[in-house]
């Protein structure tokens, strides 16, 4: 089928503006063709202010794509795709997705607290044990990798050391070896406990604090949630196509 003068116009500027085109926009702009020139307009804010570099831009798209809550296939395939084009280095998108990949955690770190409210509510618990050597060792450890100490770790260091202590080898593999800076790391966490799939508040504002203790300004920031902000859109990258199938079987149907 071919394009409207006003469908080609805004395919045009899209793929002007976003570097990319696919059957999955045809399909969009093939049913809505205003609703894709308002996506657009929504998703080039970050690439008209530009406060981050375009290879940051894709590690951001990488980490809410890619995030468990969210598993965002083709999006994740698009954006590292993007990122070797602009020079990424294969460790350090990995370096990207394991960082992502610390998400699960947030399990312990809201349920934990939880767990120390009902036992002090049934009475089996009256305080806070303190830390043992072997503790003390741990939590330096976690400060001397992470750069950081929050007190959502207190319960979990306490109660459970040996989850702790693994939690944090792996957390910090990214952090020993890795290639990407603090800051750009920080930006990482932030992209997917922002992200509307997981909107994980304590950990969104630690690492705000941390992202701005290592340099990153405001705009920056904002740049990361603004990008976080259009993953809404991956209902109709998803559901358009489905419907255009629909459609056309429908009429096969109705035509007999």
């Amino acid at each position: 089928m071919s394009l409207t003068p006003r469908q080609q116009e805004i395919k045009d500027k899209f793929i002007a503006v976003r570097g990319t085109w696919g059957e999955t926009w045809e399909s969009i702009l093939r049913q809505d063709a205003e609703f894709l020139r308002a996506y657009l307009e929504l998703s080039a804010v970050p690439f008209r202010k530009n406060h981050l570099d375009d290879l940051t831009k894709e590690f951001i798209f990488i980490a809410v794509d890619a995030a468990a809550t969210h598993m965002y296939s083709p999006g994740t395939r698009a954006h590292i795709a993007t990122a070797l084009r602009l020079g990424a280095k294969p460790e350090q998108i990995m370096e990207v997705i394991e960082l992502t990949s610390t998400l699960g955690i947030h399990a312990m770190n809201i349920g934990v607290p939880i767990l120390v409210e009902v036992l002090e509510e049934k009475g089996l618990r009256t305080e806070a044990a303190p830390l043992d050597e072997e503790r003390q060792r741990i939590k330096a450890a976690f400060v001397e990798h992470r750069g950081y100490w929050h007190p959502f770790w207190d319960h979990m260091l306490e109660l459970d050391p040996e989850m702790f202590e693994a939690y944090l080898e792996f957390s910090s593999v990214p952090w020993k070896t890795g290639t990407l800076s603090p800051k750009v790391k920080e930006l990482v966490y932030i992209a997917f406990d922002a992200a509307a799939t997981h909107l994980y508040v304590p950990g969104l504002k630690l690492h705000i604090e941390n992202a701005i203790g290592h340099g990153a300004t405001p705009q920056e920031i904002l740049e990361v949630m603004e990008i976080a902000s259009v993953i809404g859109i991956h209902a109709a990258t998803t559901a358009v196509p489905i419907l255009e199938e629909e459609i056309e079987r429908f009429e096969q149907e109705a035509r007999g």
